[in-house]
Protein backbone atom coordinates (compact mmCIF):
# COMPACT_ATOMS: atom_id res chain seq x y z
CA UNK A 1 0.00 0.00 0.00
CA UNK A 2 1.07 3.60 -0.47
CA UNK A 3 1.86 5.71 2.56
CA UNK A 4 -1.33 7.64 1.91
CA UNK A 5 -3.49 4.63 2.87
CA UNK A 6 -6.68 5.91 1.21
CA UNK A 7 -10.07 5.87 2.85
CA UNK A 8 -12.07 3.03 1.29
CA UNK A 9 -15.76 2.17 1.26
CA UNK A 10 -16.22 -1.49 0.36
CA UNK A 11 -19.42 -2.70 -1.36
CA UNK A 12 -20.36 -6.36 -1.76
CA UNK A 13 -22.58 -9.18 -0.55
CA UNK A 14 -21.55 -12.85 -1.07
CA UNK A 15 -18.73 -15.00 0.25
CA UNK A 16 -16.43 -14.01 -2.63
CA UNK A 17 -16.69 -10.36 -1.59
CA UNK A 18 -16.24 -11.24 2.10
CA UNK A 19 -13.02 -13.10 1.31
CA UNK A 20 -11.62 -10.12 -0.56
CA UNK A 21 -12.72 -7.74 2.22
CA UNK A 22 -10.87 -9.84 4.79
CA UNK A 23 -7.74 -9.92 2.61
CA UNK A 24 -7.82 -6.12 2.31
CA UNK A 25 -8.12 -5.79 6.06
CA UNK A 26 -5.27 -8.26 6.61
CA UNK A 27 -3.08 -6.06 4.39
CA UNK A 28 -3.92 -2.96 6.42
CA UNK A 29 -6.37 -1.29 4.07
CA UNK A 30 -8.28 1.59 5.62
CA UNK A 31 -11.88 0.35 5.24
CA UNK A 32 -14.04 3.11 6.74
CA UNK A 33 -17.42 1.47 5.99
CA UNK A 34 -19.10 -1.42 4.21
CA UNK A 35 -22.23 -1.32 2.05
CA UNK A 36 -24.07 -4.61 1.60
CA UNK A 37 -27.52 -6.10 0.93
CA UNK A 38 -30.29 -5.92 3.55
CA UNK A 39 -30.77 -8.99 5.73
CA UNK A 40 -33.13 -11.52 4.12
CA UNK A 41 -35.06 -14.65 5.15
CA UNK A 42 -33.35 -17.76 3.79
CA UNK A 43 -33.43 -21.53 4.06
CA UNK A 44 -36.29 -23.83 4.92
CA UNK A 45 -36.96 -22.07 8.20
CA UNK A 46 -36.94 -18.65 6.47
CA UNK A 47 -34.72 -17.30 9.21
CA UNK A 48 -33.31 -13.82 8.73
CA UNK A 49 -29.79 -14.15 7.37
CA UNK A 50 -27.16 -11.46 6.97
CA UNK A 51 -24.74 -11.31 4.05
CA UNK A 52 -21.25 -12.78 4.28
CA UNK A 53 -19.84 -9.27 3.89
CA UNK A 54 -21.89 -7.95 6.80
CA UNK A 55 -20.71 -10.81 9.02
CA UNK A 56 -17.08 -10.07 8.16
CA UNK A 57 -17.48 -6.34 8.74
CA UNK A 58 -19.27 -6.71 12.07
CA UNK A 59 -16.53 -9.05 13.32
CA UNK A 60 -13.98 -6.33 12.57
CA UNK A 61 -16.08 -3.49 14.01
CA UNK A 62 -16.55 -1.75 10.66
CA UNK A 63 -19.70 0.38 10.15
CA UNK A 64 -22.25 -1.34 7.89
CA UNK A 65 -24.86 0.29 5.63
CA UNK A 66 -27.70 -1.79 4.15
CA UNK A 67 -29.81 0.54 2.01
CA UNK A 68 -32.90 -0.79 0.26
CA UNK A 69 -32.61 2.07 -2.23
CA UNK A 70 -29.14 3.12 -3.38
CA UNK A 71 -30.56 6.46 -4.57
CA UNK A 72 -31.84 7.33 -1.10
CA UNK A 73 -30.73 10.88 -0.25
CA UNK A 74 -29.91 10.04 3.38
CA UNK A 75 -27.71 7.11 2.35
CA UNK A 76 -25.85 9.21 -0.23
CA UNK A 77 -25.34 11.96 2.34
CA UNK A 78 -23.85 9.44 4.78
CA UNK A 79 -21.47 8.18 2.11
CA UNK A 80 -20.29 11.70 1.35
CA UNK A 81 -19.70 12.34 5.06
CA UNK A 82 -17.29 9.38 5.09
CA UNK A 83 -15.13 11.19 2.51
CA UNK A 84 -13.90 8.03 0.77
CA UNK A 85 -10.94 8.30 -1.58
CA UNK A 86 -11.89 5.07 -3.34
CA UNK A 87 -14.93 2.80 -3.42
CA UNK A 88 -14.37 -0.90 -4.10
CA UNK A 89 -17.23 -3.02 -5.46
CA UNK A 90 -17.24 -6.83 -5.55
CA UNK A 91 -20.42 -8.74 -6.49
CA UNK A 92 -22.92 -6.01 -5.69
CA UNK A 93 -25.78 -4.15 -7.34
CA UNK A 94 -25.55 -1.60 -10.12
CA UNK A 95 -24.69 1.76 -8.60
CA UNK A 96 -26.32 5.08 -9.50
CA UNK A 97 -24.00 7.88 -10.60
CA UNK A 98 -24.77 9.77 -7.38
CA UNK A 99 -22.93 6.95 -5.56
CA UNK A 100 -20.09 5.93 -7.87
CA UNK A 101 -19.07 9.53 -8.57
CA UNK A 102 -18.38 10.35 -4.89
CA UNK A 103 -14.71 9.37 -4.37
CA UNK A 104 -12.05 11.53 -6.09
CA UNK A 105 -9.94 8.50 -7.09
CA UNK A 106 -12.92 6.61 -8.48
CA UNK A 107 -15.19 3.66 -7.78
CA UNK A 108 -13.98 0.39 -9.26
CA UNK A 109 -15.42 -3.07 -9.58
CA UNK A 110 -13.69 -6.46 -9.57
CA UNK A 111 -15.22 -8.69 -12.24
CA UNK A 112 -14.61 -12.45 -12.51
CA UNK A 113 -13.66 -12.58 -16.19
CA UNK A 114 -11.28 -11.02 -18.67
CA UNK A 115 -13.42 -8.08 -19.68
CA UNK A 116 -14.77 -7.08 -22.12
CA UNK A 117 -15.62 -10.79 -22.57
CA UNK A 118 -18.23 -12.41 -20.32
CA UNK A 119 -19.97 -9.31 -19.04
CA UNK A 120 -22.84 -10.22 -16.75
CA UNK A 121 -23.84 -11.85 -13.49
CA UNK A 122 -22.43 -15.37 -13.92
CA UNK A 123 -19.03 -15.31 -15.67
CA UNK A 124 -17.55 -18.13 -13.57
CA UNK A 125 -20.31 -20.49 -14.67
CA UNK A 126 -20.40 -19.50 -18.32
CA UNK A 127 -16.68 -19.78 -19.08
CA UNK A 128 -16.82 -23.45 -18.02
CA UNK A 129 -20.15 -24.13 -19.74
CA UNK A 130 -18.63 -22.75 -22.95
CA UNK A 131 -15.49 -24.86 -22.64
CA UNK A 132 -13.02 -21.98 -22.28
CA UNK A 133 -9.41 -22.79 -21.39
CA UNK A 134 -8.73 -19.54 -19.57
CA UNK A 135 -10.55 -16.75 -17.78
CA UNK A 136 -9.38 -14.13 -15.34
CA UNK A 137 -10.15 -11.18 -13.10
CA UNK A 138 -10.53 -7.56 -14.12
CA UNK A 139 -10.83 -4.28 -12.27
CA UNK A 140 -12.58 -1.41 -14.03
CA UNK A 141 -14.00 2.01 -13.25
CA UNK A 142 -17.78 1.97 -12.87
CA UNK A 143 -19.91 4.03 -15.24
CA UNK A 144 -23.59 4.20 -16.17
CA UNK A 145 -23.69 0.79 -17.87
CA UNK A 146 -23.07 -2.73 -16.56
CA UNK A 147 -19.46 -3.99 -16.81
CA UNK A 148 -18.47 -1.51 -19.55
CA UNK A 149 -16.23 0.96 -17.71
CA UNK A 150 -12.58 1.66 -18.46
CA UNK A 151 -10.25 -1.22 -17.59
CA UNK A 152 -7.72 -0.73 -14.81
CA UNK A 153 -6.01 -4.13 -14.43
CA UNK A 154 -6.51 -7.68 -15.76
CA UNK A 155 -5.02 -11.03 -14.72
CA UNK A 156 -5.50 -14.29 -16.63
CA UNK A 157 -6.34 -17.59 -14.86
CA UNK A 158 -6.06 -21.03 -16.55
CA UNK A 159 -9.11 -23.31 -16.49
CA UNK A 160 -8.16 -26.91 -15.78
CA UNK A 161 -9.65 -29.95 -17.51
CA UNK A 162 -12.89 -30.86 -15.70
CA UNK A 163 -12.74 -27.65 -13.67
CA UNK A 164 -15.97 -26.90 -11.81
CA UNK A 165 -17.50 -23.54 -11.02
CA UNK A 166 -16.68 -24.26 -7.38
CA UNK A 167 -12.97 -24.87 -7.93
CA UNK A 168 -12.69 -21.91 -10.29
CA UNK A 169 -14.45 -19.75 -7.70
CA UNK A 170 -11.58 -20.49 -5.29
CA UNK A 171 -9.01 -19.38 -7.89
CA UNK A 172 -11.03 -16.23 -8.58
CA UNK A 173 -11.14 -15.36 -4.86
CA UNK A 174 -7.38 -15.46 -4.47
CA UNK A 175 -6.60 -13.69 -7.74
CA UNK A 176 -9.36 -11.17 -7.09
CA UNK A 177 -7.93 -10.16 -3.71
CA UNK A 178 -4.51 -9.58 -5.24
CA UNK A 179 -5.76 -7.51 -8.15
CA UNK A 180 -7.99 -5.38 -5.90
CA UNK A 181 -5.04 -4.63 -3.61
CA UNK A 182 -2.84 -3.73 -6.58
CA UNK A 183 -5.56 -1.54 -8.09
CA UNK A 184 -5.98 0.38 -4.83
CA UNK A 185 -2.23 0.97 -4.66
CA UNK A 186 -1.92 2.14 -8.27
CA UNK A 187 -4.98 4.40 -8.06
CA UNK A 188 -3.58 5.94 -4.88
CA UNK A 189 -0.20 6.52 -6.48
CA UNK A 190 -1.80 7.63 -9.78
CA UNK A 191 0.32 5.11 -11.70
CA UNK A 192 -2.51 3.47 -13.64
CA UNK A 193 -3.99 4.41 -17.02
CA UNK A 194 -7.63 3.41 -17.51
CA UNK A 195 -8.17 1.73 -20.90
CA UNK A 196 -11.50 1.94 -22.76
CA UNK A 197 -12.89 -1.55 -23.30
CA UNK A 198 -13.37 -0.74 -26.98
CA UNK A 199 -9.58 -0.81 -27.37
CA UNK A 200 -9.55 -4.47 -26.30
CA UNK A 201 -12.21 -5.65 -28.77
CA UNK A 202 -10.80 -6.93 -32.05
CA UNK A 203 -12.60 -5.98 -35.30
CA UNK A 204 -15.46 -8.40 -35.85
CA UNK A 205 -14.96 -10.08 -32.48
CA UNK A 206 -18.13 -11.45 -30.87
CA UNK A 207 -18.20 -11.13 -27.11
CA UNK A 208 -19.66 -13.88 -24.92
CA UNK A 209 -22.42 -12.86 -22.51
CA UNK A 210 -22.65 -14.15 -18.92
CA UNK A 211 -26.29 -13.65 -17.91
CA UNK A 212 -27.81 -14.71 -14.62
CA UNK A 213 -28.66 -18.41 -14.49
CA UNK A 214 -32.12 -19.55 -13.41
CA UNK A 215 -33.36 -22.98 -12.34
CA UNK A 216 -34.99 -23.64 -15.70
CA UNK A 217 -31.59 -23.11 -17.37
CA UNK A 218 -30.04 -25.98 -15.43
CA UNK A 219 -31.75 -29.02 -16.97
CA UNK A 220 -29.35 -31.33 -18.80
CA UNK A 221 -29.92 -31.89 -22.53
CA UNK A 222 -28.63 -35.38 -23.27
CA UNK A 223 -28.96 -34.80 -27.04
CA UNK A 224 -25.74 -32.81 -27.00
CA UNK A 225 -22.17 -34.10 -27.35
CA UNK A 226 -20.75 -35.77 -24.22
CA UNK A 227 -17.98 -33.16 -23.83
CA UNK A 228 -20.50 -30.30 -24.02
CA UNK A 229 -22.71 -31.99 -21.41
CA UNK A 230 -19.67 -32.39 -19.16
CA UNK A 231 -18.87 -28.67 -19.45
CA UNK A 232 -22.51 -27.80 -18.72
CA UNK A 233 -22.61 -29.94 -15.57
CA UNK A 234 -19.27 -28.71 -14.27
CA UNK A 235 -20.17 -25.10 -15.03
CA UNK A 236 -23.16 -25.40 -12.71
CA UNK A 237 -21.38 -27.38 -9.97
CA UNK A 238 -21.92 -27.12 -7.05
CA UNK A 239 -24.52 -24.36 -7.44
CA UNK A 240 -27.07 -23.94 -8.81
CA UNK A 241 -26.53 -27.55 -9.90
CA UNK A 242 -27.37 -29.29 -13.18
CA UNK A 243 -30.31 -31.69 -12.97
CA UNK A 244 -32.19 -34.26 -15.00
CA UNK A 245 -35.38 -36.24 -14.71
CA UNK A 246 -34.76 -39.95 -15.21
CA UNK A 247 -37.68 -42.18 -16.15
CA UNK A 248 -37.84 -45.96 -16.43
CA UNK A 249 -41.08 -46.76 -18.25
CA UNK A 250 -40.86 -50.52 -17.65
CA UNK A 251 -40.57 -50.00 -13.89
CA UNK A 252 -43.06 -47.08 -13.86
CA UNK A 253 -40.31 -45.09 -12.18
CA UNK A 254 -39.33 -41.41 -12.37
CA UNK A 255 -36.75 -39.60 -10.26
CA UNK A 256 -35.04 -36.21 -10.32
CA UNK A 257 -31.35 -36.00 -9.64
CA UNK A 258 -28.63 -33.37 -9.51
CA UNK A 259 -25.30 -34.26 -11.09
CA UNK A 260 -22.09 -32.52 -9.99
CA UNK A 261 -19.11 -34.33 -11.50
CA UNK A 262 -18.77 -36.46 -14.63
CA UNK A 263 -16.33 -37.76 -17.22
CA UNK A 264 -17.30 -37.81 -20.92
CA UNK A 265 -16.14 -40.33 -23.50
CA UNK A 266 -17.01 -41.00 -27.13
CA UNK A 267 -18.38 -44.42 -28.11
CA UNK A 268 -20.93 -45.62 -30.63
CA UNK A 269 -24.15 -46.95 -29.14
CA UNK A 270 -27.77 -47.63 -29.97
CA UNK A 271 -29.30 -46.03 -26.87
CA UNK A 272 -31.55 -42.99 -26.93
CA UNK A 273 -29.91 -39.88 -25.41
CA UNK A 274 -30.51 -39.86 -21.67
CA UNK A 275 -30.66 -43.66 -21.34
CA UNK A 276 -29.18 -44.70 -17.99
CA UNK A 277 -26.98 -47.76 -17.69
CA UNK A 278 -25.70 -48.97 -14.33
CA UNK A 279 -24.21 -52.09 -12.78
CA UNK A 280 -25.74 -50.92 -9.47
CA UNK A 281 -22.29 -51.29 -7.91
CA UNK A 282 -19.92 -48.50 -8.93
CA UNK A 283 -20.96 -47.15 -12.32
CA UNK A 284 -23.69 -44.95 -13.76
CA UNK A 285 -23.61 -43.93 -17.43
CA UNK A 286 -25.93 -41.66 -19.37
CA UNK A 287 -26.06 -41.92 -23.15
CA UNK A 288 -25.20 -38.74 -25.04
CA UNK A 289 -25.38 -37.95 -28.75
CA UNK A 290 -21.86 -39.21 -29.49
CA UNK A 291 -21.00 -41.37 -26.49
CA UNK A 292 -21.53 -41.54 -22.76
CA UNK A 293 -21.27 -39.36 -19.68
CA UNK A 294 -19.99 -41.26 -16.65
CA UNK A 295 -21.39 -39.86 -13.41
CA UNK A 296 -18.96 -39.50 -10.50
CA UNK A 297 -20.97 -37.42 -8.02
CA UNK A 298 -24.70 -36.88 -7.77
CA UNK A 299 -27.58 -36.20 -5.38
CA UNK A 300 -30.98 -37.86 -5.23
CA UNK A 301 -34.03 -36.27 -3.56
CA UNK A 302 -33.79 -36.39 0.21
CA UNK A 303 -30.16 -37.52 0.13
CA UNK A 304 -26.80 -35.81 0.42
CA UNK A 305 -24.39 -35.28 -2.45
CA UNK A 306 -22.21 -38.37 -2.74
CA UNK A 307 -20.01 -40.37 -5.10
CA UNK A 308 -21.63 -43.08 -7.20
CA UNK A 309 -20.13 -46.05 -5.37
CA UNK A 310 -21.34 -44.76 -2.01
CA UNK A 311 -24.84 -44.12 -3.38
CA UNK A 312 -25.11 -47.56 -4.96
CA UNK A 313 -24.27 -49.32 -1.70
CA UNK A 314 -27.68 -48.35 -0.41
CA UNK A 315 -29.70 -47.49 -3.51
CA UNK A 316 -30.46 -49.55 -6.61
CA UNK A 317 -31.90 -48.28 -9.88
CA UNK A 318 -34.74 -50.37 -11.39
CA UNK A 319 -33.54 -52.40 -14.38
Amino acid sequence: MSSKNPRIVFMGTPELAAFILNELLAEGSNIVAVVTAPDKPAGRGRRIRESAVKTAAVEKGIPVFQPENLKDAVFISLLKELKPDIQVVVAFRMLPEAVWSIPPLGTFNMHASLLPDYRGAAPINWVIINGEQKTGVTTFLIDNKIDTGNILLRKAIPIDLYETAGSLHEKIKRAGAKIVLKTITELSNKTIRPIPQSELIKPGEKLNPAPKIYKEDCQINWNRAAADISNFIHGLSPVPGAFCEYSNIKADYTINMKIFEVRPFQKKHDHRPGHLTTNNKDEILFAARDGFVQVLQLQLPGKKRMDVETLLRGYKFPQ
